[in-house]
């Protein structure tokens, strides 16, 4: 999968894991439907969709004592501005359209961009309803106040109001409401919706021998295209059961029936184990012998900002993938598991870096905790650096990629 297209054409989760869907297709994963009975053969590729969610996996040749999960995890959402339901403002002349911030956004970087508008659309087919992928082909923009008319912006910075200064101009003038535009674009009546705004700049390389990404949802979309890659590569016969977990809602805390402090990757799990013949109890034995690499961006060190770091800690964009851990258990890292990630690295040959955050600044968290708290399962928190992070357009280094795409083939292939 081409990582700038797979960018550029997952504007929103729903279309990330849509693209995701796509290309698991093409490369003969065939699709199970989760309120269907399920008849898994052995040694094949199968994925499963709940919302903007996937869960892809490969059965093993034969399911054995030794049989244990080799599981990856990512997320499939980032920080955005989301339309409210009844969006529609008419001020100065101009129609207005009135978002709510969605996750961590550094929300100074969403004015004065080309912004696009996507998500999904539940529409009225007769007496049914169905979910339309939607892609508006309009462009607006939330312009920022000139500085004649904010004269100390510069020293005294922008104090964003989300309520107040988030409203992106639409058109000139308000004669239909936003949902009639939408609906006369896709061509249904509307019964509900989400949606959110996404900077319409195509990704890109920078630097001067290419060697950099800029994009918007490098965070953590950069995770889903590497594990992608690693799964679908390995194609050997295995008494593993090799899989890839794509959770929505992590950047609000993933306590969703997508997100991964729900039931998602469980119910999955189990689900495949049953088709073994294992039982509940064999299930939860295999789990505490298996590893999950949960994978998503770290902080790289700011040319600017040098001192934000932890010295002995601090990864240098492109000069290798980050294993991070904390002493506070916000990432999931435990000696015994990293060890089985730094033997990969040393064997293949992939630079690796340790992130560890100042004590004096708090730490973040990522989906593995609550997947190493509520699976059991021994679990390794690593990622790209990446610089910018939760921008509307972040900066991320290629040789990290492809360090990461290389450690995702060699774990699956193990």
């Amino acid at each position: 999968m081409d990582l700038l297209n797979y960018l550029n054409d997952s504007v929103t989760p729903w279309h990330a894991a849509a693209n995701l869907a796509k290309q698991l297709q093409l490369q003969g994963f065939v699709e199970l439907l989760e309120a269907e009975p399920w008849e898994l053969a052995l040694n094949s590729a199968y994925f499963v969709r709940r919302g903007a969610a996937i869960f892809a996996f490969r059965t093993p040749c034969k399911w054995t004592a030794k049989t244990r999960f080799r599981l990856t995890s990512a997320h499939t959402d980032f920080p955005a501005l989301k339309i409210t339901p009844n969006p529609d403002k008419n001020v100065a002349g101009f129609h207005l359209i009135h978002p709510e911030v969605y996750g961590g956004a550094l929300i100074n970087t969403w004015f004065d961009r080309d912004l696009g508008i996507a998500g999904i659309a539940m529409v009225q087919n007769r007496d049914k309803l169905e979910k339309k992928l939607v892609r508006m082909s309009a462009l607006c923009r939330v312009p920022e106040l000139a500085i004649h008319l904010n004269r100390g912006v510069n020293e005294t910075g922008f104090q964003v109001n989300p309520q107040n200064h988030l409203n992106a101009c639409l058109s000139g003038s308000a004669s239909k409401l936003f949902v009639t535009s939408l609906e006369e674009e896709i061509g249904a009546k509307v019964i509900d919706f989400e949606l959110q705004f996404f900077d319409a700049q195509p990704a890109a390389l920078g630097g001067l021998s290419k060697e950099w990404i800029y994009s918007g949802r490098l965070d953590n979309l950069l995770s889903c295209e590497a594990i992608f890659d690693g799964l679908v590569s390995q194609t050997d016969a295995s008494e593993q059961v090799r899989g890839a977990l794509f959770f929505d809602n992590e950047e609000i805390g993933s306590e969703t029936r997508t997100g991964a402090a729900g039931n998602f990757a469980e119910a999955m799990l189990e689900r495949v184990a049953a088709s073994g013949g294992i039982s509940h109890g064999e299930f939860l034995g295999k789990l505490s012998d298996s590893i999950l690499l949960s994978l998503d961006v770290a902080h790289a060190t700011h040319p600017a900002y040098v001192e934000k770091m932890e010295p002995n800690h601090s990864p240098i964009l492109g000069k290798g993938i980050v294993l991070k851990t904390n002493a506070k258990k916000r990432y999931a890292s435990e000696a015994e598991s990293n060890a089985v990630v730094k033997m990969l690295c040393q064997q293949n040959q992939i630079p690796l870096q340790i992130f560890v955050s100042r004590n004096d600044m708090p730490c973040g968290s990522t989906v593995g905790p609550h997947l190493s708290a509520e699976l059991g399962i021994p679990t390794v928190d690593l990622g790209e650096a990446i610089l910018s992070m939760h921008s509307i357009r972040e900066m991320s280094a290629i040789a990290d990629h492809d360090g990461m795409r290389k450690l995702m083939s060699a774990f699956y292939k193990a």
